[in-house]
């Protein structure tokens, strides 16, 4: 039986269905001791579709309006607008209208309401839609009452809270509007309390905004509103705006302005007791719920009013550690340049194979440094080494250093996860040492590939768990590390010493191009030679111009061309296909599982480029290397002890070019493994598919992996855990990863600190030498990249698979990044001018802008 109306001591939070996020929040409110909730009703979702059973014309709108995208801006002005004219032109059903005047008289027709939109999308964990639907205060008498309540269902579909939906992804024809009527306060001052910092996310510091009157006036951003901070019972900041107004109820009902005589705009609406007294309510709100608290409240004879509460959906989780203590945390992401949310069987491949303990928060790996922080010894050497890595990461953790408030200075010990023993054997500068690595690595990738083929069920996931602690001992053979420390430590040796000695600024970079052994640079000029097989065959370039479909390549033998180009293509994919975007996360699809991701990169070199443009651009790299090799080796003997220096720096010349292109080697390697196991584990996907234990493959996404261990074993999955993993996902996907995140919550944030920069200039950490200017393209999405020649890239971070897109453009900058990440090192040896760790690039610098990258200084300047 249909339920129109329920009092607020009717509903509880699990009532969203039937009332709306902010009905079952305020039902829920009203249930926790000392707080004062506004006496109030809800009418519910069943009401709403009572009302639409009474106009037929508007699932058929409705239905129009979920076809439309995003970018429809004009259909869905026109659609919203047409869905709010027919609910508000809907005649109440008369028992509805009844129920909800009904109501309305038991708790006083005389008074004042305040009649509030809820929708079923609305105040939840993942999303809050704050602001989206509508809200009318003041409204008297029960005519008002249903008047208002029609214009609330319609609201649904204003065009702010249409978009909305479109951009979080929530189906409009699954969403419900309930609606709350309460009893209005008319208060001396209202505001919002944050339960943590909205702007640090510091979970111990809550904020206060207040203002006079209503709250209405703070919250449509028309006063300057007191702000107050409050940590342990005390308020530690505070600011008082400067309040000309304040929004009042009318005497024939709705608010109205009124000014404030200048004596009184800089009075604050609260004293520091009141804020106090109102944070304890919040945090016992925030216990109630479990999570931080966004809430709206209103001052009325020294009394606190709770009208509303919603969870902060905008607050980066805390990796949990498992102990009361401090703990100070870097991501994981910023230096694996992939700072995406990962999926639950990503997540714990990587940490089964990380060196040291990584912690999940949002879909990302953070690592503790506190031990590291806390020891004198080993402070030093971690600021130093994050600091030429990620300069802001390193400037963060200096700054929570320096504030003497959060890590303690602990004696000096071994961090956990550090290894032992003292500094490693030298190591010569010898070619032999990367071609024994790299056949180490090959000989134990074959032996793995035929071993797992007899494997399946339980066996295939011990196996993998047995070949992972492999993975993990290639990863970190120390010689390996040896290799990479040699190459790196090279580079900054020469960058520092050529600096100081000839004025010359990252002169590494023009050495490092074209060194042997580098399989990502590799990787990108081999797309150029498929290219060149495929440039002779018009017919096959028409028809990959229209390719849409995974299983293109069996499809071009029939042209003229094709199988040549189908062989070139899949000869291609036999070495590079295990990569993608965001390789690190097993769960993505690789280039071998969706091929067409490489047919537009394809296309742009056909257009782009001349036969043999892979062999010339590897030549030009080299002889542009020897050249300035010659040249700084002649100006370092012109110097006193110039013969001396000289032999030093050609002696780091050669061990960068012996050593420098296997840093690319490990992570190719490991890639490799993951697409092993990756393709055994869909094929037991497959079988748990069939045996109706999963509905479909990509499941196993969301399980971690000794949860898909259990799986197999038990042919038994939890499809609620499913739910909640994937509807978590889509909830972290839109969050925004920090640098650095302490376990307050709090997140800190570095700066360059550089004053030496043209005006309007965009900071960052320069990583390839030189300067270009051009035409930015900004791309997210590397499938989209439609590139000319001499376009310079801004994306938000590249990894190995960008590299393709490397040959076709002319400088790079990226908001994720450090000297020593692969966008930086591929290009250096590409030559290409390149600043990264540019916060916001993709949004400060305007797709077709004209710009100009000095990869040497490390800064942008804006030019049209």
């Amino acid at each position: 039986m249909d339920c129109y109306v329920l009092g607020f001591q009717e509903i509880d939070q699990t009532q969203v269905a039937m009332v709306g996020g902010k009905g079952a929040h305020l039902g829920e409110l009203s249930r926790i001791e000392g707080i004062r909730v506004p006496a109030g009703f809800c009418v519910t979702t069943d009401a709403f579709q009572r009302l639409l059973s009474e106009a037929p014309s508007f699932n058929e709108q409705l239905l129009q309006l979920s076809r439309l995208k995003l970018d429809d801006r004009e259909g869905i002005r026109a659609l919203s607008a047409e869905l709010r004219r027919i609910l508000e032109a809907a005649v109440i059903p008369d028992d509805l209208a009844a129920a909800i005047t009904g109501a309305h008289a038991r708790l006083g027709e005389q008074a004042a309401y305040a009649v509030r939109s809820s929708a079923t999308a609305e105040d939840l964990p993942t999303a809050s839609f704050a602001g989206q639907q509508d809200t009318y205060l003041n409204v008297v008498g029960p005519a008002a009452i249903l008047q208002h309540v029609s214009r609330c269902w319609a609201s649904l579909f204003t065009e702010r809270a249409v978009t909305y939906r479109l951009r979080n992804g929530f189906d409009h024809r699954k969403v419900r509007m309930a609606v709350v009527v309460q009893r209005m306060v008319f208060p001396q001052a209202a505001g919002i309390l944050f339960t943590a910092d909205p702007v640090t996310f510091h979970r111990k510091v809550a904020s206060v905004e207040a203002s006079f009157g209503l709250g209405e006036a703070l919250v449509s951003g028309r006063v300057n509103a007191d702000v107050y901070k409050v940590r342990d019972g005390e308020v530690i900041a505070r600011t008082v705006g400067t309040k000309q107004l304040a929004i009042h109820a009318s005497p024939a009902g709705g608010t109205q302005e009124r000014h404030i005589e200048p004596e009184q705009q800089r009075q604050p609406a609260l004293t520091d007791a009141q804020v106090v007294r109102l944070v304890q309510l919040g945090r016992r709100i925030e216990a109630h719920f479990g999570r931080p608290q966004d809430i709206e409240w209103c001052l009325a004879d020294d009394d606190f009013h709770i009208v509303q509460s919603r969870p902060i959906t905008t607050l980066f989780p805390i990796p949990v550690a498992g102990d009361p203590e401090n703990h100070v945390y870097i991501s994981v992401g910023h230096q694996q340049m992939m700072t995406d949310a990962m999926k639950p069987l990503g997540l714990s491949l990587f940490q089964l194979i990380a060196f040291r303990p990584m912690y999940e928060a949002g879909g990302r790996l953070f690592v503790d440094v506190t031990q590291n922080l806390a020891s004198p010894a080993s402070r030093e050497g971690l600021l130093g080494l994050i600091g030429r890595s990620d300069p802001l990461i390193g400037d963060a953790l200096r700054t929570l250093v320096g504030r003497g408030d959060f890590i303690p200075s602990r004696p000096d010990e071994v961090p956990r996860g550090a290894p032992a023993g003292g500094a490693p054997a030298p190591l010569e500068t010898d070619p032999a040492i990367v071609n024994e690595l790299i056949g180490r690595s090959e000989a134990s990738l074959a032996v793995l590939k035929r071993d797992i083929q007899t494997k399946s069920g339980p066996a295939l996931l011990d196996f993998i768990l047995a070949d992972l602690q492999e993975l993990k001992r290639l990863l970190f053979d120390p010689r390996s590390h040896q290799v990479i420390m040699a190459g790196m430590e090279a580079t900054w040796w020469l960058n520092d010493q050529l600096q100081a000695w000839l004025g010359e600024k990252n002169a590494a970079d023009t050495l490092a191009q074209s060194v042997p052994h580098n399989v990502t640079s590799e990787m990108g000029l081999a797309l150029l030679d498929v290219a060149d097989v495929i440039r002779p065959h018009p017919d096959v370039v028409a028809f990959l111009q229209d390719v849409r479909d995974e299983g293109f390549l069996d499809q071009l033998p029939r042209l003229a061309g094709g199988r040549e180009a189908r062989d070139a293509i899949r000869a291609y994919l036999d070495k590079y296909g295990m990569r993608c975007v965001g390789e690190i996360d097993i769960t993505k699809p690789r280039w071998s599982e969706r091929p067409t991701t490489l047919v537009p990169l394809i296309l742009g070199n056909i257009k782009n480029f001349e036969p043999g443009a892979s062999k010339r651009r590897f030549e030009q790299g080299l002889q542009e290397a020897r050249k300035k090799e010659q040249e700084l080796l002649e100006r370092l003997r012109a110097l006193p002890e110039g013969e001396l220096k000289a032999e030093e720096a050609k002696r780091m010349i050669d061990r960068i070019r012996t050593f420098i292109g296997y840093r690319e080697y490990p992570k190719y390697g490991k890639i490799n493994r993951y697409f092993v196991y990756k393709q055994a584990l869909m094929q037991e996907a497959g079988r748990l598919v069939q045996a109706h234990v999963l509905r479909e493959k990509e499941d196993i996404f969301f399980l971690t992996f000794q949860e898909l261990h259990d799986v197999v074993r038990t042919n038994q999955a939890d499809e609620t855990l499913l739910r909640q993993r994937k509807e978590t996902f889509q909830s972290h996907q839109a969050l925004t990863p920090p640098r650095v995140l302490t376990s307050d919550g709090e997140v800190i944030t570095g700066t360059y600190r550089r004053e030496d920069l043209p005006a309007g200039a965009l900071v960052g950490l320069a990583v390839s030498a030189g300067i270009i200017e051009g035409r930015a393209r900004v791309i997210l999405d590397m499938a989209e990249a439609n590139l000319e020649a001499g376009d310079i890239l801004v994306t938000a971070y590249t990894d190995p698979s960008w590299t393709p897109l490397f040959v076709s453009i002319k400088g790079l900058v990226t908001e994720v990044g450090g000297l020593m990440t692969h966008g930086a090192v591929i290009a250096r040896e590409y030559g290409l001018p390149a600043v990264v760790g540019v916060e916001q690039a993709t949004r400060r610098i305007r797709d077709g802008q004209r710009i100009r990258v000095h990869g040497t200084e490390g800064y942008i300047e804006l030019l049209s």
